[in-house]
Protein backbone atom coordinates (compact mmCIF):
# COMPACT_ATOMS: atom_id res chain seq x y z
CA UNK A 1 0.00 0.00 0.00
CA UNK A 2 3.13 2.41 0.78
CA UNK A 3 4.07 1.34 -3.00
CA UNK A 4 0.88 2.32 -4.22
CA UNK A 5 0.12 5.21 -1.99
CA UNK A 6 3.58 6.74 -2.93
CA UNK A 7 2.72 5.89 -6.69
CA UNK A 8 -0.54 7.51 -6.25
CA UNK A 9 0.81 10.27 -4.60
CA UNK A 10 3.02 11.04 -7.60
CA UNK A 11 0.60 10.81 -10.75
CA UNK A 12 -1.53 13.79 -9.48
CA UNK A 13 2.07 15.97 -8.95
CA UNK A 14 2.60 14.55 -12.98
CA UNK A 15 -0.74 15.42 -14.16
CA UNK A 16 -0.28 19.10 -12.57
CA UNK A 17 3.33 19.79 -14.38
CA UNK A 18 0.89 18.63 -17.58
CA UNK A 19 -1.70 20.66 -16.84
CA UNK A 20 0.44 23.22 -16.69
CA UNK A 21 2.41 22.86 -19.50
CA UNK A 22 -0.77 22.81 -21.13
CA UNK A 23 -1.59 26.21 -19.91
CA UNK A 24 1.34 27.68 -20.87
CA UNK A 25 1.01 26.59 -24.40
CA UNK A 26 -2.78 28.01 -24.49
CA UNK A 27 -1.59 31.40 -23.49
CA UNK A 28 0.93 31.67 -25.93
CA UNK A 29 -0.63 29.93 -29.06
CA UNK A 30 -3.13 33.40 -28.88
CA UNK A 31 0.31 35.56 -28.35
CA UNK A 32 1.52 34.06 -31.33
CA UNK A 33 -1.62 34.88 -33.20
CA UNK A 34 -2.42 38.12 -32.01
CA UNK A 35 1.57 39.02 -33.00
CA UNK A 36 0.97 37.20 -36.39
CA UNK A 37 -2.24 39.20 -37.20
CA UNK A 38 -0.65 42.93 -36.33
CA UNK A 39 2.31 41.96 -38.51
CA UNK A 40 -0.71 41.25 -41.23
CA UNK A 41 -2.26 44.42 -40.38
CA UNK A 42 0.77 46.22 -40.63
CA UNK A 43 1.55 44.40 -43.93
CA UNK A 44 -2.10 45.80 -45.22
CA UNK A 45 -1.75 48.68 -44.22
CA UNK A 46 2.07 49.47 -46.00
CA UNK A 47 0.71 47.15 -49.45
CA UNK A 48 -2.80 50.08 -49.11
CA UNK A 49 -0.21 53.18 -48.78
CA UNK A 50 1.69 51.74 -51.87
CA UNK A 51 -1.08 50.93 -53.69
CA UNK A 52 -2.14 54.63 -52.97
CA UNK A 53 1.60 55.80 -53.66
CA UNK A 54 1.29 54.02 -56.89
CA UNK A 55 -1.93 55.18 -58.04
CA UNK A 56 -1.56 59.28 -57.25
CA UNK A 57 2.57 59.04 -59.00
CA UNK A 58 0.91 57.18 -62.12
CA UNK A 59 -2.40 59.72 -62.37
CA UNK A 60 0.50 62.74 -61.63
CA UNK A 61 2.61 61.35 -64.84
CA UNK A 62 -0.23 60.86 -67.20
CA UNK A 63 -2.31 64.49 -66.09
CA UNK A 64 1.61 65.46 -67.33
CA UNK A 65 1.43 64.04 -70.44
CA UNK A 66 -1.93 65.05 -70.95
CA UNK A 67 -1.01 68.83 -70.78
CA UNK A 68 2.36 67.89 -72.49
CA UNK A 69 0.80 66.54 -75.59
CA UNK A 70 -2.49 66.83 -75.35
CA UNK A 71 -4.72 69.30 -73.77
CA UNK A 72 -4.41 72.19 -71.38
CA UNK A 73 -6.74 74.58 -69.31
CA UNK A 74 -6.20 78.09 -69.61
CA UNK A 75 -8.39 81.49 -68.41
CA UNK A 76 -8.98 84.32 -69.98
CA UNK A 77 -7.46 87.32 -67.95
CA UNK A 78 -8.99 90.28 -69.96
CA UNK A 79 -12.25 91.91 -72.14
CA UNK A 80 -10.25 91.33 -75.66
CA UNK A 81 -12.19 88.65 -76.80
CA UNK A 82 -15.96 89.37 -75.76
CA UNK A 83 -18.29 88.18 -76.29
CA UNK A 84 -17.00 84.68 -77.07
CA UNK A 85 -14.73 85.04 -74.21
CA UNK A 86 -15.33 86.68 -70.91
CA UNK A 87 -12.78 87.22 -68.02
CA UNK A 88 -12.56 84.20 -66.12
CA UNK A 89 -13.32 82.19 -68.43
CA UNK A 90 -11.57 78.89 -68.85
CA UNK A 91 -11.15 76.94 -71.87
CA UNK A 92 -9.34 73.92 -72.55
CA UNK A 93 -6.28 74.16 -75.18
CA UNK A 94 -5.59 71.44 -77.85
CA UNK A 95 -1.60 70.78 -78.37
CA UNK A 96 -2.06 69.02 -81.12
CA UNK A 97 -2.98 71.94 -82.96
CA UNK A 98 -1.36 72.88 -85.00
CA UNK A 99 1.29 69.73 -85.66
CA UNK A 100 -0.70 66.84 -85.93
CA UNK A 101 -4.04 68.65 -86.91
CA UNK A 102 -4.19 71.88 -88.51
CA UNK A 103 -4.95 74.95 -87.89
CA UNK A 104 -7.83 77.38 -90.01
CA UNK A 105 -8.95 80.43 -90.29
CA UNK A 106 -11.86 81.29 -87.71
CA UNK A 107 -10.32 79.00 -84.94
CA UNK A 108 -9.68 80.71 -81.63
CA UNK A 109 -6.15 79.71 -81.14
CA UNK A 110 -3.83 80.05 -77.69
CA UNK A 111 0.02 81.96 -78.42
CA UNK A 112 3.02 82.94 -76.34
CA UNK A 113 3.61 86.58 -76.40
CA UNK A 114 5.14 87.41 -79.72
CA UNK A 115 7.27 90.59 -78.35
CA UNK A 116 5.97 92.75 -75.89
CA UNK A 117 2.21 92.13 -76.51
CA UNK A 118 1.29 91.13 -72.65
CA UNK A 119 2.60 94.19 -70.85
CA UNK A 120 4.43 94.25 -67.98
CA UNK A 121 2.36 92.22 -65.55
CA UNK A 122 4.97 89.29 -65.01
CA UNK A 123 6.76 91.20 -61.54
CA UNK A 124 3.16 91.07 -60.07
CA UNK A 125 2.98 89.28 -56.84
CA UNK A 126 0.98 86.27 -56.82
CA UNK A 127 -2.98 85.65 -54.95
CA UNK A 128 -2.79 83.26 -53.08
CA UNK A 129 -5.96 81.83 -55.10
CA UNK A 130 -2.80 82.50 -58.32
CA UNK A 131 -0.01 80.87 -56.28
CA UNK A 132 -2.74 77.76 -55.53
CA UNK A 133 -3.36 77.61 -59.76
CA UNK A 134 0.54 78.25 -60.12
CA UNK A 135 1.16 74.72 -58.28
CA UNK A 136 -1.66 72.47 -60.08
CA UNK A 137 -0.06 74.20 -63.32
CA UNK A 138 2.53 71.86 -63.12
CA UNK A 139 0.39 68.72 -63.44
CA UNK A 140 -2.29 70.69 -65.95
CA UNK A 141 -4.60 70.82 -63.18
CA UNK A 142 -5.20 74.73 -63.76
CA UNK A 143 -3.73 77.09 -65.93
CA UNK A 144 -0.28 79.11 -64.90
CA UNK A 145 -1.05 82.14 -63.84
CA UNK A 146 1.95 83.76 -64.79
CA UNK A 147 2.71 82.76 -68.35
CA UNK A 148 2.77 85.34 -70.90
CA UNK A 149 0.18 83.57 -73.64
CA UNK A 150 -2.78 85.15 -75.39
CA UNK A 151 -5.78 83.96 -76.99
CA UNK A 152 -7.04 85.44 -80.08
CA UNK A 153 -9.15 84.61 -83.14
CA UNK A 154 -6.86 83.58 -86.38
CA UNK A 155 -7.77 85.72 -89.11
CA UNK A 156 -5.23 84.69 -91.58
CA UNK A 157 -1.87 82.34 -92.71
CA UNK A 158 0.89 82.84 -94.79
CA UNK A 159 -0.01 84.40 -97.95
CA UNK A 160 -3.33 85.50 -97.12
CA UNK A 161 -4.04 89.03 -98.46
CA UNK A 162 -6.26 91.21 -95.53
CA UNK A 163 -8.17 94.25 -96.21
CA UNK A 164 -9.90 96.63 -93.92
CA UNK A 165 -10.64 100.06 -96.08
CA UNK A 166 -11.84 102.04 -93.11
CA UNK A 167 -12.08 102.03 -89.36
CA UNK A 168 -15.58 100.26 -88.31
CA UNK A 169 -15.69 99.05 -92.04
CA UNK A 170 -15.93 95.18 -92.91
CA UNK A 171 -12.65 93.08 -93.98
CA UNK A 172 -12.20 91.10 -96.33
CA UNK A 173 -9.68 88.05 -96.78
CA UNK A 174 -8.54 86.92 -100.19
CA UNK A 175 -10.89 89.48 -101.38
CA UNK A 176 -13.87 87.73 -100.06
CA UNK A 177 -15.68 89.47 -97.52
CA UNK A 178 -16.66 88.36 -93.79
CA UNK A 179 -19.64 88.11 -91.74
CA UNK A 180 -18.34 88.13 -88.93
CA UNK A 181 -20.84 86.89 -86.45
CA UNK A 182 -19.00 86.46 -82.96
CA UNK A 183 -17.93 90.28 -82.80
CA UNK A 184 -18.98 92.54 -80.57
CA UNK A 185 -22.45 93.82 -82.17
CA UNK A 186 -22.44 96.99 -83.62
CA UNK A 187 -18.05 97.81 -83.52
CA UNK A 188 -17.58 96.79 -86.79
CA UNK A 189 -14.95 94.69 -87.78
CA UNK A 190 -11.48 96.99 -87.73
CA UNK A 191 -10.19 99.65 -85.35
CA UNK A 192 -7.87 100.61 -88.13
CA UNK A 193 -7.84 100.20 -91.71
CA UNK A 194 -4.87 98.07 -93.59
CA UNK A 195 -4.12 96.14 -96.26
CA UNK A 196 -1.58 92.99 -95.25
CA UNK A 197 -0.03 90.34 -96.80
CA UNK A 198 0.73 87.55 -94.71
CA UNK A 199 4.36 86.09 -95.02
CA UNK A 200 4.77 82.18 -95.10
CA UNK A 201 4.76 80.78 -91.33
CA UNK A 202 3.16 83.80 -89.92
CA UNK A 203 -0.31 84.71 -88.74
CA UNK A 204 -2.65 87.70 -88.28
CA UNK A 205 -4.51 87.34 -85.34
CA UNK A 206 -7.59 89.50 -84.03
CA UNK A 207 -9.28 89.75 -80.86
CA UNK A 208 -13.50 89.54 -81.25
CA UNK A 209 -13.22 92.56 -79.24
CA UNK A 210 -12.33 94.61 -82.04
CA UNK A 211 -12.07 98.34 -80.25
CA UNK A 212 -10.40 96.51 -76.97
CA UNK A 213 -8.09 94.44 -78.37
CA UNK A 214 -4.24 94.49 -78.59
CA UNK A 215 -4.26 92.29 -81.73
CA UNK A 216 -2.22 92.32 -85.02
CA UNK A 217 -4.16 95.33 -86.58
CA UNK A 218 -3.25 97.31 -82.96
CA UNK A 219 0.38 96.30 -83.43
CA UNK A 220 0.42 97.25 -87.23
CA UNK A 221 -1.12 101.02 -86.16
CA UNK A 222 1.98 100.93 -84.27
CA UNK A 223 4.67 100.48 -86.62
CA UNK A 224 5.42 96.76 -84.90
CA UNK A 225 5.29 93.77 -86.08
CA UNK A 226 1.91 92.74 -86.35
CA UNK A 227 2.86 88.53 -87.22
CA UNK A 228 2.40 86.11 -85.08
CA UNK A 229 5.24 83.32 -85.80
CA UNK A 230 3.64 79.62 -86.07
CA UNK A 231 5.94 78.63 -83.86
CA UNK A 232 4.73 80.02 -80.59
CA UNK A 233 1.40 78.79 -81.40
CA UNK A 234 0.77 77.14 -78.02
CA UNK A 235 -2.91 75.57 -79.24
CA UNK A 236 -6.88 75.73 -80.56
CA UNK A 237 -8.91 76.34 -77.86
CA UNK A 238 -11.92 73.67 -78.04
CA UNK A 239 -13.37 74.11 -75.22
CA UNK A 240 -15.17 76.88 -72.93
CA UNK A 241 -15.57 74.55 -69.79
CA UNK A 242 -16.82 76.95 -66.83
CA UNK A 243 -18.11 78.97 -65.87
CA UNK A 244 -20.73 75.84 -66.92
CA UNK A 245 -23.62 78.24 -68.05
CA UNK A 246 -21.04 79.22 -70.97
CA UNK A 247 -20.34 75.76 -72.12
CA UNK A 248 -19.39 75.44 -76.07
CA UNK A 249 -17.35 74.25 -78.49
CA UNK A 250 -16.07 77.49 -80.28
CA UNK A 251 -17.03 76.16 -83.90
CA UNK A 252 -18.60 79.37 -84.67
CA UNK A 253 -15.33 80.71 -87.19
CA UNK A 254 -15.80 77.44 -89.03
CA UNK A 255 -18.70 79.43 -90.66
CA UNK A 256 -17.74 82.58 -91.19
CA UNK A 257 -14.35 81.80 -93.44
CA UNK A 258 -16.19 78.47 -95.34
CA UNK A 259 -16.34 80.72 -98.56
CA UNK A 260 -12.65 81.64 -97.84
CA UNK A 261 -11.52 78.18 -97.83
CA UNK A 262 -13.66 76.97 -100.55
CA UNK A 263 -12.49 79.60 -102.68
CA UNK A 264 -8.82 78.17 -101.46
CA UNK A 265 -9.80 75.06 -102.04
CA UNK A 266 -11.06 75.06 -105.62
CA UNK A 267 -8.02 77.05 -106.59
CA UNK A 268 -5.67 73.86 -105.01
CA UNK A 269 -7.81 71.82 -107.36
CA UNK A 270 -7.56 74.14 -110.28
CA UNK A 271 -3.51 74.13 -109.67
CA UNK A 272 -3.40 71.03 -109.11
CA UNK A 273 -5.02 70.16 -112.65
CA UNK A 274 -3.09 72.72 -114.25
CA UNK A 275 0.75 71.31 -113.27
CA UNK A 276 -1.32 67.78 -114.61
CA UNK A 277 -1.98 69.06 -117.77
CA UNK A 278 1.63 70.99 -118.14
CA UNK A 279 3.25 67.79 -116.74
CA UNK A 280 1.41 65.93 -119.67
CA UNK A 281 2.40 68.06 -122.40
CA UNK A 282 5.83 68.08 -121.06
CA UNK A 283 5.83 64.43 -121.31
CA UNK A 284 4.95 64.24 -125.03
Amino acid sequence: MSEHDNFAAAAPEQGESSTASRAVDAVEVPTHRAAGSARERRGGALATVLDWTITIVVALVVAVLIKTFLVQPFFIPSASMHPTLMEDDKILVSKLHPGVLDLHRGDVIVFQDPGHWVGGNSDRPLTTGQQVSKALSYVGLAPDPTENHLVKRLIGTGGDRIVCKERGGSMTVNGIELNETYIVPGNGACQVSFDVTVPQGKLWVMGDNRFNSADSSEHYARGEDPFVDESKVTGKAVLLFLPFDRWSTLKEGEKVFEKVNSAESSASVRTGRTNSLTHHALAA
